[in-house]
This record gives structure tokens, C-alpha cells and sequence, in this order.
């Protein structure tokens, strides 16, 4: 894989498996989080080897990890941060994000030549804070979600030619800003800013009157009830010469909680964008075929967020917090075999004999097959995959190539 020039596509890597899904279908980096002190408690997380099988992998692919060690910690995390960072500072890990500037000052104490990404957390919404940042030595500043592209603009204007400028464009939003929580906290115990979020925003609300306790009154859209705080997800795969002429230089999929699937489905439909962009800038035209393919992911309805205009109540979703999903992951493809035509696919959900399924692979566009013949790893035939993570043999028409997924319409 060789490192594209003028714009990074930058994708989630909530464990191993989705390390390397994310470059295999197209990332040119990757951000993982260690099992401490990252914002994302509940994501499978690298051990220390983990980190270092990771970063060995991803260089033998010329792509890019980012560490993340963004949480915001108190006194009592300082000395076990610092014994964290002496565990990983022999490992090459490209950058390191980071919120708080204490933090920063331990990596670069222990890891002098760390480079270092400022973290959304930190809220950098003007150039005066991100040329502050620079001058610190911070090689990217990752924008707070809260600003337009003509902020982001002037911001590129304003800070020096060698610092770069990160912006997520796909994936959940928070109703906090820049992702700085209380509601968790408060609420569930748990909080946002040290990785344990609950995602209280999600919730159904209900108002209480002070002299009628035990009395819920509904807020209401509709019967259904509305869901006040519950933002709808970023989606700019259909404005990428926008934020490139904006001078963004590396895209950001939200989603290190994500599932594999959801990583392979996004990353594929943003690369044939971004590549197509890269191939021909005067003359790109956005197809709506990658927006179709990003729909087959778990998502809730899209919004432009920030980049264009403050959100109105038409970037809100009042009615429901679940996700739209229209698909299923139905198998992962293991192994081919030329000599036989059978295909090892181990089972992600259930499938049967019968069924139409999509498959798709690395840059490779997806296409239809009706499961006629299937077999056990005794080689008995079966006639459905009701087990998880069973594997299967399966009789294809085209045979995919390894890594590719297969999946199905609900």
C-alpha cells in the first residue's frame, strides 16, 4: 500500500481485527487506544504487545497508527500514566493524541521525540488556540467538531505550512461539546472524560414538576415521545472537495465502538470517494452508489453537523435513538480454494441455503450470490449457520478473494 499524497483517510481501530479491516479496505492510518487511559473504556483496546504487533503490522504496510491518550486525568492517574508510558515508549506509535496538556508533558518527559496530535477533546475551535498548539510542537490539530469549514479555513490560513489539520467527517455526534460530557457522570456514575461514557444524550427524557413527584410528564414530539438530545450522525462523503479546499488534511471516521463490519463498509465507500477526488479534482463528481454502500452500515440518519451552518432542529433525530439497519453481517470469507471452488467463511449471523447475499471485498465492488450448497467442517451439508463464528464451506459462482465480508438484506 503507498501513502496517498494531499489527503489521510483516517479510520477507527477498536481492536486488532478492525486494525487491520480498516487498512485492508482502504485506510491510509489508523487511531487505536491502549487499555488505559484512552476515551473509549468499552472498546477491545491493545495490550502492550498488542501495540506493538499492531505497529509492526501497519509498517510493513506503510500505513500510520495514532495512539490515542486523550482522557482528562486526575491526581491520582498521574504516576500510573507515567509507569504506563515508560511500558510503551520503545514502540514506534506515529503520534500520540492527547487533551490535556500535563499529559503531553509526560509523553514528551519519557518520549521526547513523540509526535503529538491535540485531541477534539481539547476544543480547538480558532486559529489564535491551534497556532498555540503549534507552537508547542503539535504536528496535527484534530478541529473541534463545533466549527465550520470557513473556520477551518482561516485556521489553515493562519497556522504554520507544516501542521496539519484533522476533521472528523463521518459517524456519531455528541451534544456536548467537542465530546466534553457530565451527563454520564451524573447519571450512571461513569464518566465521559475518563472513557466510561453511558451515552445518557441517547435517552428518553420525561419532565418531573417539583410539587408532583412520581408524576412524568412526556416531551413530546408525537406519542412516540421525543429524544431531546439525540443527535443525528456526520456524514461528508458527499463534500470532500469541500473540506480538501477547506485545507483539511486528514479525514476522520468516527466509531473505535463499532463493529468490524461497520469499519470494512465505511472505509471502502470513503476511499473510492477520496481516491476518485485525488485522481481528478477539477473534474470530480461525488456517484451516489458510496453513500448507498454506507447505508448498509449500522447508522442513524446523517447530517452535515457544523460545516456549513449551526445544526437547527432539522440535524436532531426527536423520534428514536436506535440505529437504521438494513443489513446483517453475515460471514467473514476465511480461506478459498481453487482446486475445490469452496470457500471458508466463518458465520457472523445467521444464513441459509437459499439465501441471497451481498459480498464484497477490499476495493472491490460487491455482488449477489445465492448460497445453493453448503457444508460443515466435517464436510456434512447443512442447510443453515445458526452457530456465531461457525465455520462453513461454501459453493460460490465467484470465488472472493480472502478478508472479503459477506452480508444480507433484513
Amino acid at each position: 500500500m503507498t501513502q496517498r499524497p494531499g489527503l489521510e483517510l483516517l479510520a477507527p481501530a477498536g481492536d486488532m481485527e478492525k486494525l487491520k479491516t480498516a487498512v485492508r479496505y482502504g485506510a491510509d492510518a489508523v487511531y487505536f487506544g491502549g487499555e488505559m487511559f484512552s476515551l473509549r473504556a468499552g472498546a477491545g483496546n491493545l495490550s502492550v504487545p498488542g501495540i506493538e504487533e499492531a505497529m509492526d503490522w501497519l509498517h510493513e504496510r506503510n500505513a500510520k497508527g495514532y495512539m490515542t491518550v486523550n482522557i482528562y486525568p486526575h491526581n491520582g492517574d498521574i504516576q500510573p500514566l507515567r509507569d504506563y508510558i515508560a511500558k510503551i515508549r520503545h514502540i514506534p506509535v506515529d503520534a500520540f493524541l492527547v487533551s490535556d496538556p500535563g499529559v503531553m508533558g509526560l509523553l514528551r518527559e519519557q518520549i521526547p521525540d513523540a509526535e503529538i496530535h491535540i485531541s477534539t477533546q481539547a476544543n480547538t475551535t480558532n486559529y489564535l488556540t491551534a497556532a498555540f498548539w503549534a507552537s508547542q510542537g503539535v504536528k496535527r490539530i484534530v478541529a473541534a467538531r463545533e466549527v465550520s469549514l470557513e473556520e477551518l479555513s482561516v485556521m489553515r490560513e493562519k497556522l504554520p505550512e507544516d501542521t496539519e489539520i484533522e476533521a472528523f467527517v463521518h459517524g456519531a455526534m455528541c451534544i456536548s461539546y467537542s465530546g466534553r460530557c457530565l451527563l454520564s457522570n451524573f447519571m450512571a456514575g461513569r464518566d465521559a472524560n475518563r472513557g466510561a461514557c453511558t451515552h445518557p444524550c441517547r435517552w428518553k427524557y420525561a419532565l418531573v414538576e417539583e410539587q408532583r413527584p412520581g408524576e412524568y410528564y412526556p416531551i413530546e414530539e408525537d406519542g412516540r415521545g421525543s429524544y431531546i438530545m439525540n443527535s443525528r450522525d456526520l456524514c461528508m462523503i458527499d463534500r470532500i472537495p469541500d473540506l480538501a479546499d477547506a485545507g483539511v488534511y486528514s479525514l476522520k471516521i468516527e466509531g473505535r465502538m463499532k463493529s468490524m463490519y461497520y469499519v470494512a463498509t465505511v472505509v471502502s465507500a470513503y476511499r473510492a470517494a477520496v481516491d476518485a477526488y485525488l485522481a481528478d479534482p477539477e473534474g470530480y463528481k461525488f456517484d451516489p452508489v458510496w453513500y448507498d454502500e454506507l447505508c448498509k452500515a449500522s447508522h442513524r440518519e446523517f447530517t452535515h453537523g457544523f460545516y456549513y451552518n449551526k445544526p437547527t432542529d432539522k440535524d436532531q433525530n426527536y423520534l428514536t435513538s436506535d440505529y437504521i439497519r438494513d443489513y446483517s453481517f453475515t460471514g467473514l470469507v476465511r480461506k478459498t480454494d481453487e482446486k475445490t471452488g469452496l470457500t471458508t467463511v466463518e458465520q457472523r449471523n445467521k444464513f441459509s441455503v437459499g439465501d441471497t447475499v451481498e459480498i464484497f471485498g477490499p476495493h472491490t465492488p460487491y455482488w449477489e450470490e445465492t448460497i445453493e450448497e453448503m457444508y460443515d467442517e466435517e464436510g456434512e451439508a447443512v442447510e443453515s449457520a445458526p452457530h456465531p463464528q461457525q465455520i462453513l464451506k461454501i459453493r460460490f459462482k465467484r470465488i472472493p478473494e480472502e478478508g472479503s465480508i459477506m452480508r444480507k438484506r433484513k
